[in-house]
């Protein structure tokens, strides 16, 4: 099955996706964009949501990945990361951004993972400062991480090294270009919006000037 295609058409199909070309959002990174990707309406589409699932399953058989435990950020990485681990019978936590301000305190929640090889599964990459923040405190409970699933990548080249230097192996669903040619065939997009997000694609920073078509 092709994945990446396959994932992207479910992806327009369920209206995940949506193009602001003229009117960018901001995300969490303080980065402008012409496009956002929402995986929280997986959850509502059962099919589709099975259709991750299944992809995550073949890139851990793919790549032969070795884990214990599997581990969801907070909080729309959690319900891919649930879902995984409940339908291969492994072990699931979640990451919390910050430590929880009162009881215990704890930013790792659902078990203890020291010495433990933790897969991370995330909804989606962007900057990957997120992520990294991620592994950097499953790391510090003493886990063993070096593998991340994702179900959309942007592709931006700074990530791709973040995770390179984290000694972290990112492996998508699907990218961002791939969803765009679909969004193309589909008439989604125009292919004017496309130059643009793909120019937004190439570099990020650039894109008031991308904005003009």
């Amino acid at each position: 099955m092709d994945f990446p295609k396959k994932i992207a058409q479910a992806l327009l199909k369920i209206n995940a996706v949506g193009f602001s070309v003229k009117d960018p959002i901001t995300f969490t990174s303080g980065l402008q964009s012409p496009v956002y990707v929402d995986n929280r309406r997986f959850l509502f589409w059962p099919e589709e949501w099975h259709l991750v699932i299944e992809g995550f399953i073949q890139k851990i058989e793919e790549k032969n990945i070795e884990f214990d435990v599997i581990a969801g950020i907070e909080t729309a990485g959690i319900p891919h990361s649930s879902a995984l681990a409940f339908t291969l019978k492994k072990p699931s936590i979640f990451v919390r951004k910050k430590p929880k301000e009162h009881a215990t305190g704890k930013k790792i929640e659902g078990g203890d993972v020291a010495g433990k090889k933790v897969l991370l599964v995330e909804d989606l990459v962007t900057t990957g400062g997120s992520s990294l923040a991620g592994v950097e405190a499953l790391r510090e409970a003493g886990a063993l991480v070096d593998t991340c699933l994702v179900i959309v990548n942007y592709g931006f080249p700074k990530a791709q090294k973040a995770f390179q230097d984290a000694g972290v192996q990112l492996h998508e669903l699907t990218s961002f270009p791939v969803i765009l040619q679909e969004a193309l065939q589909l008439k989604r997009v125009t292919q004017e919006e496309v130059i643009v997000v793909q120019g937004w694609l190439d570099n990020p920073k650039k894109y008031d000037s991308l904005t003009k078509i």
